[in-house]
């Protein structure tokens, strides 16, 4: 029996412009499926909408047509989605994997002892609160995962997601947060391959115990090395990094750096890359 077509896809959030290490994913991407005779998919992250902005959105697609990427078919706004990621939530919700936190960002970091600028795993605050439900009705609260019942469930994993802790699946603000959002559409889109950079190889674990969950297929994951600035640091538009925009108003050749890209080997240490 052949084996199904690779369908790769590139999932930018629309919350800043594009830089070298987004068009680096990118690249390795689109050599990806396009050597395989497979599809590459272009999907708008766009469900947090106190970051995201449809100016970013066009530039995301000015960006890609500068690279000589094509994609297949029409982009996907995440927010076209937002059905399919409730029935999702309401699913695991109905599996008992689930529980609603009252807990603020500062008292997460108060909880866990956790440094100044540091991240820290949920400590379980809220796991196991006899009251829950009646403070549902007047507290804001998120929905997070429990990753102790969903492990009850599905056994053992391929990695271990309780490195991350019970993330959250859903804020009042935003409604379903973009971990499962993210494994509801590739599994609705066909996605085979996931090609994405290191920086986010502690989310895989959860991604897949939530594929287990929901009995969806398990994608492959191609996690590639970093794309550093001059000075050590990884590429992040929180840092302002010389984007894409900037190349090419500078007069770079958008197809002959997305070939370079495309041809850098994914694994090995981080690298600096040159400006062409």
């Amino acid at each position: 029996m052949p084996s199904p077509p690779i369908i790769t896809r590139f999932a930018p959030s629309p919350s800043g412009l594009l830089h070298l290490g987004h068009a680096y994913s990118a690249a390795l991407g689109h050599r990806l499926a396009r050597a395989a005779g497979g599809r590459w998919l272009l999907r708008i992250e766009d469900i947090d909408g106190t970051r995201c902005r449809l100016e970013f959105t066009d530039a995301i697609l000015a960006d890609l047509q500068w690279l000589g990427l094509d994609w297949d078919g029409p982009p996907l706004l995440q927010t076209s989605r937002r059905d399919a990621h409730e029935k999702a939530l309401a699913r695991l919700e109905a599996l008992g994997v689930t529980y609603p936190c009252f807990c603020t960002r500062a008292d997460i970091a108060a909880a866990a002892n956790a440094p100044h600028g540091a991240t820290p795993a949920y400590p379980g605050t809220c796991r196991n609160l006899a009251d829950a439900r009646a403070r549902m009705a007047s507290r804001p609260h998120a929905i997070r995962l429990n990753v102790e019942a969903a492990l009850a469930r599905t056994g053992p994993q391929p990695a271990d997601p309780r490195l991350a802790g019970d993330i959250v699946l859903a804020r009042k603000d935003i409604g379903v947060g973009y971990m499962l959002a993210a494994v509801v559409d590739d599994a609705d889109s066909g996605v085979t391959d996931i090609v994405r950079g290191r920086d986010l190889l502690e989310s895989t674990p959860t991604q897949q115990l939530l594929q287990a969950l929901l009995g969806y297929p398990a994608p492959r994951y191609h996690h590639h090395r970093l794309l550093l600035a001059a000075d050590g640091r990884r590429l992040a538009k929180r840092d302002r990094a010389e984007t894409l925009a900037d190349l090419r108003d500078g007069g770079v050749d958008g197809r002959r750096l997305a070939a370079r890209l495309g041809n850098l080997p994914p694994d090995g240490p981080d690298l600096h890359f040159p400006i062409p």
